[in-house]
């Protein structure tokens, strides 16, 4: 019968004690215990002494192991708190076994233990072997060991206890102690063949026959993690860690002199076996690991630098050719092919070596190489250090896809970051020169740019005999002015998918060189999409209004502008499709007719406009050649497709040469793309601030001295032609930006976020934009209907509504009517696809409320009679038709109400007459009867109806009413 347990008092709000598991253990006071190996032991919170456990498990993680055993015996508690699993676990994780895959060793030297006990157990007597009594420090029980070792807790992990062999048999479980106590007691026997001389340590760990290279490495490693300060499994670590430290150092050196010898005979097996095993030795971070650095320095590359010359990249010229930087990077990439491949066959994956080698190479010969060659391109201009930066970083940029390519034949999975690292590393020195630079030299480009403009317009003075309306339609000349703007539009993407240079080399060696010879040829195809270069003279007599039929296209025989590009052969630079928007014939006879209404305001174009596109930058400064400069009333004039063309082309340029370095990581990354964003919205302020703005508000000064009647010409406005003209080159411009907008800049941001500079810059463009349109409107709107009211004054005869008796009558609109309304239709036509809906039905509203105020005002200064009446109506349904055509509703019914009114010029009856101006509702509410009765005071025969209406209208009469006293 089992004894029974005792009772034993429990304390309150103290967890119990389980039984002790040991039968032969006598009743003792309670103290908190717990199983020896179980992995939860005591809970954190609970005290031991005056500490609580959780100290307690920190201080037995720190402490060396020979102190354990000391700390162990100060109580029971602490005793089993020794064997807690978390101690070891803490302990065995430090030891770093399974991180640095050195488990097999362990294996061996288990594997040679064995064979060594078996030996042994077959040359002694037979025993009987006997479970002794455990007590609870058992495992720290007096064991046989040398007088040095006492004190040790090595002592107690003997190799010759029965315990350990039973261990060894998988008796116990796995645990981090067992596993602990399993790698200490293979351990211990190689530490005293530390203490030997330091040259016969390492033929003390392996005497003769010596294991291989790296099993002896696989040896070494464990013995430094055995003694390192992580695990402390000795009181000399420190001295026996000192003595290993020096055997690895020997045994370095053995293997780099065994991997010269290999490297000299080229066998690159012996150099792998070397290599692996020098690489198992190396201490790690901290170091570069010797064995990779001296094969690199050995190598030839590295002292051949007087071989190749930087400044060979410099014509006699001081242009940029970098044909001599082709050959050297071709002779790196060569270099690197070749040692990279042996560093991939012979090194171990994760010593990194080729990246190594190649950063070694970046910097130390193509990097040497790269600045010499900036800092004479510095020395020469800015262009020509900006150009030269990005294409040497461009050529170095080559080193990436040959590292991919040695690389990945070991390691598929090498990332190509790694190898895209080694060029950026190599070229931060420098990008902040060159980001400053860059920017700087777009402000001078664009500064030098809007100067030019601006002198010339300075210097276009109106000549004494010259008329000031001399002007060359363009876009208000075409059949279609929305076909020209999307065919300009289309031809402009097509040039902005053209490459931009990059690398400058010779004409014979460049890909494409008929457009990328230097920067002329992409600057002369830009400026050619102009349509201000498309007149020309010809002898059909329509060289004066080149848009006014598609023929006038054709300069070579074919439908669009031919030339001949950097004489490298015939090729169309765009076609001109056909019209998508076609209209009827009426509209097109309307337009033909207004076209050569217009034709006479004109002059003809000389052949100096279809010659060759300047290719200097000050030479693109000049718009249009003419022998006769424009003067400043020519307002279509004060902006100009080059300068657009222009500003973009040097904007473009300069963010090509900016996106070579968009991949940059990090900060410089960051730095980059606010470059990129910086030169686009350096380009919206030089065009919007220092050329759209200023041009129209030149143009509505102009507009403001308008005066018609100091002009012949009455069915156009030709500073409102030249307006509107520039109304459309402004649409354009804004056209050209979104587009190269969504081309080049739309990659780099999110146009979706408002707060981002370019899209708030952007906006703040097309906001001006559209208010230097608006005012521009306003004058235009003023000098219009300044135009249609001389007009209309001009062309109206004395009798025109009072017409004699006898003659014949004609229900047709006036002349006068009929070129007001025909001034007003072309130029509210022309303005149509230039500006947006809601703009032109404002400006359309406009004309409207204008017109009735000129018309009433006309009206009232005639004498109409009854068949001048009719005469009336017929022009104000004129009129009407027209307004009707604008399709603004508003209006609409506003000269609805004014075509009404001409029925009381028709009216015979005077009491009729009285109750048609008494009708309130009659006009709806637009006049009231005071105004009618101001209109009918203008009939002929108003002095002998005036008493019948009076009376009718007012009841009274005043010569009879009224007593003057």
């Amino acid at each position: 019968m089992d004894k029974f347990a005792t009772l034993e008092p429990v304390r309150l709000y103290n967890a119990p004690s389980p039984p002790s598991s040991n039968r032969f253990s006598f009743h003792k006071p309670s103290v908190p215990t717990f199983p020896r190996h179980s992995r939860n032991g005591p809970a954190p919170f609970q005290v031991i002494g005056r500490l609580p456990v959780d100290v307690h498990i920190v201080i037995l993680t720190f402490l060396a192991i020979p102190d354990i055993p000391a700390y162990a015996r100060c109580s029971r508690a602490l005793g089993n708190l020794a064997r807690d699993e978390r101690v070891w676990e803490a302990r065995w994780k430090a030891f770093g076994l399974e991180r640095h895959k050195l488990s097999g060793v362990l294996d061996a030297l288990e594997e040679k233990v064995r064979v060594q006990n078996g030996v042994d157990r077959g040359h002694a007597p037979p025993t009987l072997a006997t479970e002794s009594l455990d007590d609870d420090f058992g495992d720290f029980a007096s064991v046989n060991a040398p007088a040095e070792e006492m004190g040790d807790f090595v002592g107690g992990f003997s190799l010759s206890t029965p315990r350990t062999l039973a261990f060894f048999d998988g008796g116990q479980s796995k645990t981090c102690r067992s596993l602990y106590i399993r790698a200490h007691t293979l351990l211990k026997p190689l530490i005293p063949a530390l203490s030997a001389p330091p040259h016969a340590v390492l033929s003390s760990l392996f005497p003769s026959p010596p294991p291989a290279l790296r099993s002896q490495a696989h040896t070494l490693r464990l013995l430094s993690r055995f003694l390192s300060p992580d695990v402390k499994p000795l009181r000399k670590w420190e001295t026996l860690s000192s003595a290993l430290r020096a055997a690895v150092d020997r045994f370095e050196d053995g293997l780099l002199t065994a991997f010269d010898v290999a490297d000299g005979k080229g066998d690159e097996q012996g150099m792998r076996e070397a290599a692996e095993a020098s690489w198992e030795v190396w201490d790690g971070p901290g170091a570069e690991w010797e064995l990779g650095k001296v094969w690199a320095e050995k190598l030839e590359i590295f002292y051949e630098q007087s071989k190749w010359k930087p400044l060979d990249n410099f014509t006699k010229d001081a242009e940029l050719d970098f044909t001599a930087m082709d050959e050297f990077i071709a002779e790196i990439l060569a270099a690197l092919e070749e040692h990279g491949s042996r560093a991939v066959r012979v090194f171990p994956p994760n010593a990194n070596v080729l990246v190594s080698f190649a950063e070694r190479l970046a910097n130390e010969v193509v990097g040497e190489y790269t600045t010499s060659l900036l800092t004479r391109a510095r020395e020469i201009s800015n262009e020509v250090f900006l150009k030269a930066t990005a294409a040497s970083f461009k050529e170095a940029w080559r080193m990436v896809d040959t590292i991919v390519q040695v690389a990945v034949t070991k390691d598929p999975d090498f990332p190509r970051t790694k190898a895209e690292d080694v060029v950026y590393h190599m070229f931060e020195p420098n990008m902040d020169e060159y980001l400053d630079e860059e920017v700087e030299f777009v402000k001078q480009s664009f500064e030098m740019t809007c100067r030019s403009w601006e002198k010339q317009l300075s210097q276009h003075k109106l000549p004494a005999n010259a008329s000031p309306n001399t002007e060359t339609a363009r876009f208000l000349g075409s059949h279609n002015p929305a076909q020209v703007k999307r065919t300009v539009l289309a031809s402009f993407t097509d040039v902005l998918l053209l490459p931009v240079t990059i690398v400058p080399r010779t004409v014979g060696k460049a890909v494409g060189a008929a457009i990328t010879t230097g920067s002329s040829a992409a600057v002369q195809g830009i400026a050619m999409l102009n349509p201000q270069r498309w007149g020309g003279t010809g002898a059909t007599g329509q060289g004066a209004f080149p848009f006014a039929r598609m023929s006038s296209w054709n300069a070579n025989g074919k439908d669009g502008y031919v030339r001949d590009f950097e004489k490298g052969g015939d090729g169309m630079l765009f076609d001109i499709g056909a019209d998508e928007d076609d209209e009827p014939a009426p509209v097109k006879e309307k337009r033909e007719s207004v076209a050569t209404t217009r034709s006479s305001l004109t002059v003809s174009t000389t052949d100096g406009s279809l010659s060759t596109a300047p290719t200097s930058l000050e030479s693109t400064r000049v718009s249009t050649p003419n022998p006769n400069p424009p003067a400043l009333d020519n307002l279509d004039l004060l902006l100009s497709l080059d300068i657009a063309l222009e500003l973009i082309h040097a904007d473009r340029e300069s963010m090509k040469r900016a996106e070579t370095f968009s991949g940059y990581p990090g900060t410089y990354g960051h730095r980059v793309r606010d470059t990129i964003e910086e030169i686009f919205v350096l380009l919206l302020q030089a065009l919007g601030e220092r050329h759209i703005k200023p041009g129209f508000e030149t143009a509505i000064q102009q507009m403001k001295t308008y005066q018609p009647a100091e002009h012949e010409e009455t069915k156009s406005v030709a500073p409102l032609l030249q307006f509107f003209e520039l109304v459309h080159i402004g649409d354009t411009m804004q056209s050209m930006i979104q587009v190269y907008f969504d081309k080049e800049l739309a990659p780099h941001i999110d146009r979706h976020d408002f707060l981002n500079t370019v899209v708030r810059e952007k906006k703040h463009f097309e906001d001006s934009l559209d208010d230097s349109v608006a005012g521009g409107l306003n004058a235009a709107t003023d000098a219009l209907m300044n135009q249609v009211e001389h007009i209309i004054t001009k062309l109206t005869k004395p009798r025109e509504y009072y017409p004699p008796e006898d003659s014949p009558l004609e229900l047709g609109p006036t002349e006068g009517c009929k070129e007001a309304i025909k001034c007003l239709q072309m130029h509210c036509q022309l303005l149509k696809g230039s500006t947006s809906k809601e703009v032109l039905e404002v400006f359309y509203q406009e004309v409207g409320i204008r017109l009735i105020a000129i018309l009433q005002k006309h009206i009232k200064r005639q004498i109409i009679s009854l068949s001048g009446g009719f005469q009336v109506i017929a022009d104000l349904n004129a009129y009407h038709a027209f307004i009707t055509s604008l399709r603004v509703a508003s209006i609409i019914s506003e000269f609805a109400y004014l075509k009404m009114l001409g029925h009381v010029y028709v009216v015979e009856d005077a009491k009729d007459l009285a109750q048609i101006v008494r009708d309130v509702t009659r006009y709806g509410g637009a006049y009231r009867p005071e105004d009618i009765y101001e209109f009918i005071q203008r009939r002929s025969d108003w002095k002998k109806i005036e008493k019948t209406v009076d009376k009718t209208m007012y009841n009274l009469s005043f010569k009879e009413d009224c007593v003057v006293c």
